[in-house]
């Protein structure tokens, strides 16, 4: 219908003809989308367009990047893809160098033990937390163009990578491993850990896989197996992996060759940069990813319970594995280390309040305490000093290898086994390090590339398990401790690798007495800020409750589940929660806003008028399959189409007594007086006041500038529309269509039934016209009514 209860109505169609220009001067004649592109738009390029032919338009494509292979293109590549040959002559050194050296400092004194403490999570020895650091770090300082960035380990990923080598290679049943069987079920964990940084690292980079490939292995971690005896040669085998053959003999230098490398998984990040996919990241929407992040670190302080109290505990994986694990870990505690319970309590003594000293006073600090690193001295030498590992038992460190393992490069064998594990931890390594870098950036504004970002993130991990790394992100911890301490450029990232070079060649001795149970006090410590993510849950809820709703989803589905599945669950949810709200959309009548040409929803206002006879509806979402049915039903209820209709009682009643009906004009709903009546057997019958507004409608204007796409469904739902409105005399007027959905609507037929005269630029412009044809047709239906007195 033409209106809703409430609204007010113009004086009728012949006394309206001044609503066209409002501001009572006539600027233009209304115009439709063919008079638009005769007057503005170029008629020979809208020619030449469709015919086309696909060679011309590819060899254009080809022609693109051909033109930086020129000398000053070559030189904007080079600058694209190595950003500190931008910012690097740019540097202020005097005022920027001292708080990089600063932040670079105090973020590597924390590396170091997190590198640590987050390899237990990836069930490898401590050592590959420190190349972590290390390798990763070094490739984003110069490739990447967060410049608060800080990357390396990160929790999140430490655990979904734990999971994938638990699976891939299982702890044998017995459990009571000797030293060489220890060794070689860690350099296989080693080899799949690495594997998995080199698929999640690149994406369908891949040869022929009718070509034989070239059978590389992995090296395991330089130091697993170093043995006292010089020379001394041992066998690994392949159990759990279901790959065939042995792995490569133990090298004296301390290298460990397994074929646990083949068991490698698809290129991933740099086939998304290949294809400028780096807006994948936005389907991990806000709420998804503090969800997942939230519940990932309620997985790692469950998982870390058997190593604060000194239980050795097989890790659970799969569906449910926190409560498997807490149910291992009740029915344990009699077993449980007194020793390592004691070092665990103090050393959460420590970390909690020196974390919060550190965020409380952060403006008054000028660089915040170190409290891990501190905690990591004082567990040495109190073990070292008390013999708590050959006394009580304690679990420590160990030997650090100096140096680095020799590189190699991981066969593509075995692709679809890590697939499945790859591609998630590829996506949030991007989506968290892509949201940080957009926070900082805008908090210092700066831009970033995300597609730059998709390769520095790619090509970090992909060289970096060269050298034995698990996967690594930006890191949300670290990169507040960053920005904290005064950093400003990714030059501070090299001041970290400093740091972490020093551990890895000379200062590793001094961690050889590290208690295990500190580290993982460490990976509990470093997860506050992930559980404070669940204060802004009221916030979520007042702001978008459907927003809060994905965020409980996902975190259930994490919790409950595990990560990659709950990953799954929560982006699955939002998207279903993106279609739902195109489905739950209201069409909105419009009405004029008196003396302007401006059209408002009719809710907004009661002040806003109607013309007798027009309805204006906007439909503000996409038009596609999902959407059609609730199009149709919303104009059958508007327009009085069906049985179903809004008005159909009353459009019944007027059309049966149309001819009786004595019908007045000037109606204003906060009137008092003038009534609609009709004469029966010579009784007046007073009518209720909304018959008035019941007026059939004889023109219709849609406005489509909320419709941002339609499929074929959509479209074809359009054309029936217009058949309708054409056979129940109906003049229908589409306004402010977008050209790709004027195009779909032109190929399924619609400009069939519609004449180009029915295309309008504006809401305004169809109004316009409207308001003519009323004008020009009232006095056809005007002479059967009468005025009341």
């Amino acid at each position: 219908m033409s209106g809703l209860l409430g609204a007010r109505t113009c004086s009728s169609p012949g006394e309206a003809s001044d609503l066209k220009y409002p501001l009572g001067t006539r600027l233009r004649e209304p115009l439709t989308e063919a008079r638009f592109q005769q007057l503005f738009g170029d008629e020979e390029q809208v020619q030449e367009l469709p015919t086309e032919p696909v060679g011309p338009k590819l060899c254009r494509m080809w022609r693109r990047p051909a033109s930086a292979c020129s000398r000053p293109g070559a030189w904007r590549l080079l600058q694209a893809r190595l950003p500190p040959l931008r910012w690097l002559p740019l540097y202020r050194w005097r005022a920027w160098l001292l708080g990089d050296a600063v932040a670079g400092v105090t973020v590597g004194v924390v590396h170091v033990p997190q590198g640590m403490a987050f390899a237990l999570l990836t069930s490898v020895p401590p050592v590959f937390g420190l190349y972590t650091s290390f390798f990763p770090v070094l490739i984003y300082s110069l490739l990447g163009t967060g410049r608060h960035l800080s990357t390396g380990t990160f929790a999140v990923l430490s655990l979904m990578t734990g999971s994938a080598v638990e699976r891939l290679v299982p702890e044998p049943l017995s459990r009571n491993l000797s030293g060489i069987e220890k060794e070689q079920l860690d350099a296989q964990r080693v080899g799949a850990a690495a594997a998995v940084a080199f698929g999640s690292g690149a994406l369908m980079v891949r040869e022929d896989p009718k070509k034989p490939l070239r059978e590389w292995s992995h090296a395991g971690a330089r130091g697993i197996g170093q043995r006292k005896r010089e020379g001394e040669i041992f066998r690994s085998g392949s159990a759990g992996l279901g790959c065939s053959g042995e792995a490569g003999a133990l090298h004296p230098g301390g290298s460990v060759p397994t074929s646990v490398g083949e068991c490698t998984s698809s290129p991933q990040q740099l086939g998304m940069f290949v294809l400028q996919l780096g807006v994948l990241s936005t389907f991990l929407s806000e709420p998804v990813v503090k969800a997942l992040t939230s519940g990932a670190a309620l997985h790692v302080l469950v998982s870390q319970l058997p190593s604060l109290l000194g239980l050795s505990l097989p890790r659970q994986i799969g569906c449910f594995s926190l409560f498997k694990t807490l149910a291992a870990v009740l029915t344990s505690l009699p077993r449980s280390s007194p020793a390592e319970l004691t070092i665990s309590a103090l050393s959460l003594a420590l970390l909690v309040p020196v974390k919060e000293l550190n965020v409380r006073f952060r403006d008054r600090l000028p660089t915040p305490i170190p409290g891990e690193i501190v905690m990591v001295l004082l567990a040495s030498v109190l073990c070292f000093t008390s013999s708590l590992d050959t006394k009580y038992n304690v679990q420590i460190v160990g030997l650090l290898p100096e140096g680095f393992p020799q590189p190699l490069l991981p066969s593509l064998a075995e692709l679809p086994r890590i697939l499945a594990d790859s591609l998630p931890i590829a996506l949030v390594t991007f989506a968290v390090s892509a949201s940080l870098a957009s926070m900082y950036a805008d908090k210092y504004s700066y831009t970033i590339d995300p597609n730059q970002e998709l390769l520095a993130h790619g090509v970090s991990n992909l060289i970096s398990s060269f050298f034995s790394c698990f996967p690594n992100s930006a890191s949300l911890a670290t990169t507040s401790l960053l920005v904290d301490a005064g950093g400003n450029t990714q030059l501070a990232g090299l001041f970290s690798c400093i740091v972490v070079l020093l551990v890895l060649l000379w200062l590793g001795p001094f961690f050889y007495y590290l208690p295990k149970a500190v580290l993982a006090c460490i990976n509990i410590s470093s997860m506050r800020q992930m559980f404070f993510q669940m204060q802004e849950l009221p916030q979520l809820w007042h702001i978008s409750r459907m927003d809060f709703a994905v965020w409980i989803v996902t975190w259930v589905a994490v919790v409950t589940l595990n990560v990659d599945l709950g990953l799954a669950v929560g982006v699955i949810f939002s998207m279903m929660t993106v279609v739902c709200r195109t489905q739950r959309v209201q069409c909105l009548a419009l009405g004029l806003a008196e003396g302007t040409e401006l059209y408002r929803p009719l809710r907004e206002s009661h002040r806003l008028l109607q013309v007798p006879g027009l309805c204006i509806l906007r439909y503000p979402t996409p038009l596609y399959f999902g959407t059609r049915g609730n199009f149709r039903r919303i104009l059958e209820w508007h327009l009085g189409l069906g049985e179903g209709g809004k008005w159909w009682p009353l459009f019944s009643i007027y059309r049966h007594l149309q001819s009786q009906i004595t019908y007045q004009t000037q109606v204003r709903w906060d009137d008092t007086e003038g009534d609609l009546g009709m004469t029966h057997a010579g009784i007046l019958v007073l009518l209720p006041s909304p018959i008035l507004v019941a007026e059939p409608v004889r023109v219709v204007v849609l406005d489509f500038s909320g419709v941002t796409f339609a499929d074929a469904a959509g479209a074809r739902e359009v054309a029936q529309l217009a058949s309708r409105c054409r056979d129940v005399g109906i003049h229908l007027l589409l306004a402010q269509c977008n050209a790709s959905v004027l195009e779909t609507l032109a190929r399924a037929g619609v400009l069939d039934r519609v004449t180009p005269q029915q295309l309008f630029v504006s809401v305004q412009d169809a109004a316009a016209h409207a308001l003519e044809k009323l004008v020009r047709g009232s006095s056809v239906w005007s002479g059967s009514q009468e005025v009341l007195h």
